[in-house]
């Protein structure tokens, strides 16, 4: 029981500290680039014939000169009708090129082979990195542009799922949550880790890291780049900002959300260490908080409950609001219940024998 104590005074002392901060430290984006260079957008695809059509579209409407994108889409040998999707919509703009990837380059494997392939095409001196499933802002471009001052080599943006279902509204919030304590650490100038399917990086800082082909392999490639990247001795920056917000697809069904949980699980392990025991401890107050609950009174543990619940519907709102999205409060509030099952679920998932399902591939 004492250390159930111990671990919630912890966990409420750390939360305390984490929910100022957010209130006190937010940091407004970086003006726009007045300056409008090439850039390249880099895109790695597999099997995506149901999302790819959307990116594109999305891509299309960036306000930013055609003559100065160059929008690299790289096909990692897709067994549906992406590609036929793709040169479809490509054939008439001369901005988009597709390249079939049918080589390994060095240690690199799956995204990260596809996005080694693509910067060694790429022409430009900034390499914007997304995924076949985001929908982008229109000012995408200059906004992430906007920050690469003081040696600053990797640019994150923030990214939500998209959907009105409540189970997708359920990882809408779940993103936010976790992308916003993330935010927390990166406001104190503490490298905490980038986004692959929202992320800017120049071609110094890339190519100083020896590339994706250079790297161990790991499932959270974008993780693994942002480690090195950093290690090298460049900035970082996290834009927490509705000007470089994208949308992401939602996880179809139950299945496909534990995989891609069991994965980010797997990438923990590579965050710095105060990041990754913030969330343990944030992941495992049920671990602790069940035990406690049979030795005392159940107004305590009722008390308990409904202030973590409290202090997280706050810590929520407050982020939502910065990015001007508006969830009902009840939704915010029974997110601690869709917390609870998937947080179970995931441990149960994480320890069985079971490879990670990424992109039709097992890891």
């Amino acid at each position: 029981m004492m250390v159930s104590v111990v671990y919630f005074l912890l966990f409420f002392s750390i939360f305390l500290v984490v929910l100022v901060l957010h209130f006190l430290n937010h940091k407004k984006a970086p003006a726009p680039a007045s300056e409008k260079p090439l850039v390249s957008i880099l895109i790695a695809v597999r099997n995506e014939e149901a999302t790819i059509s959307s990116c594109l579209d999305a891509i299309s409407r960036l306000d930013y000169p055609v003559e100065k994108l160059e929008i690299l889409l790289g096909d990692d040998a897709s067994t549906d009708n992406t590609l036929v999707v793709i040169n479809n919509y490509i054939k008439d703009k001369a901005q988009f090129k597709c390249i079939q990837i049918k080589e390994k380059l060095g240690q690199a494997k799956g995204k990260a082979n596809v996005l080694a392939h693509l910067t060694k095409q790429a022409t430009s001196d900034y390499f914007f990195i997304t995924d076949a499933d985001i929908s982008l802002p229109p000012n995408w471009v200059q906004n992430m542009l906007g920050g690469l001052e003081n040696n600053v080599g990797i640019i994150t943006g923030i990214t939500t799922i998209k959907g009105d279902s409540l189970f997708q509204r359920f990882q809408a919030i779940d993103w936010v949550n976790a992308l916003s304590l993330m935010q927390v650490v990166s406001n104190l100038n503490l490298p905490v880790s980038t986004m692959g399917n929202n992320m800017l990086i120049t071609r110094q800082a890339y190519e100083a890291t020896g590339g994706y082909e250079n790297m161990p392999f790991s499932v959270t490639e974008d993780v693994q780049l942002f480690k090195a990247v950093v290690k090298k001795g460049f900035g970082f920056l996290n834009i927490f900002d509705v000007g470089v917000l994208a949308q992401s697809a939602p996880a179809p069904n139950w299945l496909v959300l534990l995989h891609q949980r069991k994965r980010w699980m797997q990438g923990i392990w590579h965050l710095p260490w105060y990041m990754s025991l913030f969330l343990i401890v944030y992941a495992a107050f049920y671990t602790f908080y069940l035990p406690f609950g049979l030795y005392t009174s159940w107004q305590i543990v009722a008390g308990i409950f409904l202030a973590k619940v409290f202090l997280q519907t706050l810590f929520i709102n407050r982020s939502l609001q910065y990015l001007k999205l508006q969830y009902p409060i009840w939704q915010l509030i029974f997110f601690e219940f869709y917390v609870i099952f998937v947080s179970l679920i995931t441990i149960l998932f994480f320890l069985l024998p079971v490879k990670v399902a990424w992109k039709e591939r097992k890891y």
